[in-house]
């Protein structure tokens, strides 16, 4: 059964790592849907998140060869686990004055943030699971979306493991 994982992988950190893992990944015919990398708890290492869509059989071999590059310390399965997992967007709305109020309306019911004010734009922030982005991207759409960038999932496992 074909599903989305989430995959942290602890690597060193060293040029070119991110090139080799995301080669890996593209060699295998494996889609990234979603890459962020970041420092780590710990000093010279790195935590990539990546998300992909594939089979147990495909984590597998996924898990296996990554293992195989020298940079890569240890691969954590997070969506076999409880995890929480996050995601950060910024839309640039078109926002005349006499639309903002609705438009603000919409950014309150997502707990979302105005974080910036144009003469005809809103820059807004919303934080959340991917659902959560998608669906306030679709709310604004109707106002007319100037920009949008998205950080891409990170993600830990709930608890103490």
């Amino acid at each position: 059964m074909t599903t989305k994982n989430t995959i942290a992988v602890l690597v060193n950190d060293h040029p070119g790592v991110l090139q080799r893992v995301s080669g890996l990944f593209g060699r295998r015919g494996f889609n990234i849907d979603s890459i962020t990398v970041g420092q780590s708890e710990e000093a010279g290492l790195s935590r990539m998140v990546i998300v992909t869509i594939g089979d147990e059989n495909n984590l597998e071999q996924i898990e296996k060869q990554l293992y195989k590059l020298v940079d890569v310390i240890k691969v954590i399965d997070l969506s076999s686990k409880p995890m929480v997992a996050r995601e950060l967007a910024m839309i640039k709305v078109k926002a005349e004055p006499p639309q903002r109020p609705e438009i603000m309306g919409v950014v309150d019911t997502f707990r979302a943030a105005v974080i910036d004010v144009g003469t005809t734009s809103l820059i807004v922030q919303v934080i959340g699971d991917t659902e959560k982005i998608d669906a306030m991207i679709e709310s604004l759409k109707p106002y007319g979306i100037r920009e949008l960038t998205r950080t891409g999932v990170t993600a830990m496992v709930r608890g103490n493991a």
